[in-house]
């Protein structure tokens, strides 16, 4: 989240000089000024402190783009206070400080006025920021820098010294708002040809049949879609040799005037680029309209779309802009086949939408060869528009989903990045898992790896961190609140799962499972289940859980989990008893030798002392089992089970596996959690971790074992008459991973370090 601290230069002089009535009149002023540009930007007022403002940006929901609207709220408070008449003509210049960081935030009291709502040193860091900016200038942090690059001009200054803080604190002079930049493709497209193929193919198609075509490009963030524009316009630049025009406009974020993509359409039209300035793009926007209108009309089309260009706003005096816009790009698509393709449309106004739409079905209704490519997020993806007489939507548009690569094309990609990048090619193997068939996480990830990011182990890369942290913010707090959830369990994972780790009633789950499946955050697993779409979305899933909550969570998925493993360990005995003996009751344990494992698993021998025959199994239930050894793996007492109690040696009968796994229970209650709730805002950090002690652990619970401090006396002793060779490996029985009775070994076996439970969840 992004913090902004505001405060009054020279406020204490002004006091001095005033009477207290005109000090409180011209507070008012201020402090009204300052919420209602605060408000305008999403920004929430946390507190006043004396003449100084703080505010948070990102706190209840975050768009990815906190940090910038954070600094045009600064840009724009000393522009708001130089138009206002304040009380006794009095003239105040405010100094402005933004950082972007980690804080704690109270989400039930994150309102204006919530007084105490975040804590973390990015406030501080605000605060001291605003003190080294010039009057009436905004300063920002290096992570708010990186944040608006590419949106914010900037201007670095000297780098400051922070008491408490080394080394010197890196500063940037926000100065305006950037202009647009196209964006940068070099290299092939990987993995995206079937897609290219189906958006081509309906473009041919309304220019061979003169019948509008819609093609939504919908995918998440970083799935490729401006890459996949990009070569749309490179391929498909003629139709049976007739030239296609391309009209291609990008919605920012926020813009200033929501008709902004219109504005960007006729440039396109008039072949200027996005930087030049509005005079040049006039005279080259009347030389083309000059051989599509009569003179007649272009006399009253030209002023009213250079009032459209100067000023883009959803306002009256642009109406009439909007419609000779209309009317030169049907008019364009009667002359030869016209593409209108808008990128980022979930940022659009609503008057954009409407403007596609009224395009789309006009070019209908004249049988125009025209098409309108529409790229947008999955939570956008609307209903496709239907031209008229032309029957279903299906017939006149179609959806273009991008989902994730496979590995091998992901490989591609990512080999062909690192060799742009002057990596080596051998750090395909260590991105692969961490980029999850997402082109723009890969670009991320090897980006960081050009500028000095751990090899061995690469952090999540801050633009990964908002985008999914964006998508995160966009659900309410049920779908939230199971995806927390997922993001701690393994692969796999179904709705009781959830609902046993969340501490919910049956049949609140599935409902929220298949809604994060339609807005492609989550993904059906292959061996069944669910599985989050990306890794990134784990991590900040995992990482947004309070330290209570995550106690809790990791304590309950490491009961679901050992109790499936259970389960599927009765499973795979089956109903039937050994060949030739009577049927086992269901839930029960066979009588007799111990049926045979997989070749997957590991076969343990049976071990007992030296001439002593074989004890034989006592049948037990499921239920007997699980529960002890649940109890065990929470560090509580095992209860008693049939068939319990010691090895030949009569020491207690506990696992290896579970003596160097198990976990210390948590120091706080597990509450269930709701919808509302504090939540952790954290920027490119480890994953979630399990409680250690004292410390978290920054790995998941399912992903590698965590060996906390030796717990005493629960190894079991060695069996006399046994040697070191002969150890075996671990069994389920009688609710504990012990050791197998049976026949002796056939003879001498090579000792193997016991794995942890969690290693075999992938392959359970």
């Amino acid at each position: 989240m992004s913090v902004l601290f505001v405060d009054i230069v020279g406020s204490t002089a002004l006091v001095d000089r005033l009477d207290p009535e005109d000090v409180r009149a011209v507070q008012r002023a201020y402090f009204d000024t300052v919420a209602g540009v605060l408000r305008r930007w999403q920004g929430v007022v946390e507190k006043y402190i004396g003449d100084a403002v703080m505010a948070l940006f990102g706190a209840r929901t975050s768009d990815g783009f906190d940090a910038y609207r954070a600094v045009r709220a600064g840009l724009e408070i000393q522009r708001e206070l130089d138009r206002r008449a304040l009380p006794g003509g009095v003239a105040i210049r405010v100094r402005v400080g933004v950082a972007t960081g980690e804080a704690v935030v109270d989400l039930a009291a994150a309102r204006d006025g919530g007084h105490g709502a975040a804590s973390g040193a990015v406030i501080t860091t605000a605060a001291r920021l605003q003190e080294y900016a010039p009057p009436g200038g905004v300063v920002c942090c290096a992570a708010t820098h990186r944040a608006t690059a590419g949106l914010m001009a900037q201007r670095r200054l000297t780098p400051v010294t922070v008491p408490g803080r080394a080394p010197a604190m890196e500063v940037w002079h926000a100065l305006a708002p950037a202009a647009p930049r196209p964006g940068r493709h070099d290299g092939p497209l990987v993995g995206r040809r079937r897609e290219v193929a189906t958006a081509r193919d309906r473009i041919v198609q309304a220019v061979r049949e003169r019948s509008p075509r819609w093609v939504s490009v919908v995918g998440p963030s970083g799935s490729g879609r401006s890459r996949l524009l990009d070569e749309l316009t490179r391929t498909v630049d003629a139709v049976d040799g007739v030239p296609v025009r391309w009209c291609v406009a990008a919605c920012p974020p926020y813009p200033d005037e929501p008709l902004a993509p219109l504005a960007r359409l006729l440039s396109g039209v008039a072949g200027a680029g996005a930087r030049e300035p509005a005079p040049v793009v006039g005279e080259r926007l009347a030389a083309t309209l000059a051989g599509l209108l009569p003179p007649s009309r272009l006399a009253t089309a030209l002023p009213a779309l250079e009032r459209l260009l100067a000023a883009p706003d959803d306002t009256p005096s642009t109406a009439e802009g909007v419609a000779w816009c209309q009317e030169v790009l049907l008019r364009l698509a009667a002359r030869g086949p016209l593409v209108v393709a808008v990128d980022d449309l979930d940022r659009a106004a609503p008057a954009v939408d409407r403007f596609l739409h009224a395009l789309f079905v006009a070019a209908a209704a004249r049988e125009l060869p025209l098409a309108v490519v529409a790229l947008h997020h999955p939570d956008r993806a609307a209903a496709l528009p239907a031209a008229p007489g032309s029957g279903t939507p299906a017939e006149s548009g179609c959806r273009v989903t991008l989902g994730p690569l496979a590995p091998v094309q992901t490989g591609r990609l990512l080999r062909q990045l690192l060799t742009r990048a002057g990596q080596p090619a051998s750090l395909v193997t260590r991105l692969l898992p961490l980029v999850g068939g997402n082109p723009g996480h890969a670009t991320a990830y090897v980006h960081s790896l050009a500028h000095g990011t751990n090899r061995a182990a690469p952090p999540l890369p801050e633009s990964v961190g908002r985008v999914v942290g964006a998508d995160l913010d966009r659900l309410d707090g049920t779908r939230r609140a199971v995806l927390m959830a997922g993001a701690v369990l393994p692969p796999g994972f179904t709705a009781d799962e959830v609902e046993r780790v969340l501490d919910w009633s049956p049949g609140r789950v599935p409902p929220a499972l298949s809604a994060l499946v339609a807005a492609g955050l989550l993904l059906r697993h292959a061996g069944g289940g669910y599985a989050l779409a990306s890794p990134a979305l784990r991590r900040v899933a995992a990482d947004r859980l309070p330290r209570r909550f995550r106690a809790a969570f990791t304590q309950r998925a490491a009961d679901v989990v050992l109790s499936q493993r259970l389960r599927r360990a009765d499973l795979r005995r089956g109903p039937a008893g050994p060949a030739g003996g009577p049927a086992t009751p269901a839930g029960e344990v066979p009588a007799g030798p111990a049926p045979h494992r997989p070749a997957t698993r590991r076969q343990a021998p049976p071990v007992h002392p030296a001439g002593a025959a074989a004890p034989r199994p006592v049948p037990v239930s499921a239920a007997s089992r699980i529960e002890p050894a649940a109890a065990e793996f929470r560090g509580g007492p095992v209860p008693a089970t049939p068939g319990g109690g010691s090895v030949a040696d009569g020491s207690p009968r506990i696992s290896p596996v579970l003596a160097e796994s198990r976990v210390a229970p948590p120091t706080v209650a597990s509450p269930a959690v709701e919808s509302d709730g504090p939540e952790v805002r954290r920027a490119g950090r480890a994953p979630l971790g399990v409680v250690r002690g004292a410390r978290t652990e920054a790995v998941p619970p399912w992903a590698r074992p965590v060996r906390p401090e030796p717990v005493p006396d629960v190894r079991p002793r060695p069996v006399p008459g046994l040697e070191a060779d002969e150890l075996p490996g671990p069994v389920v029985l009688a609710g504990t991973i012990g050791i197998a009775p049976g026949s002796a070994p056939a003879g001498p076996r090579q000792a193997q370090r016991v794995p942890p439970p969690w290693a075999e969840l992938s392959a359970a």
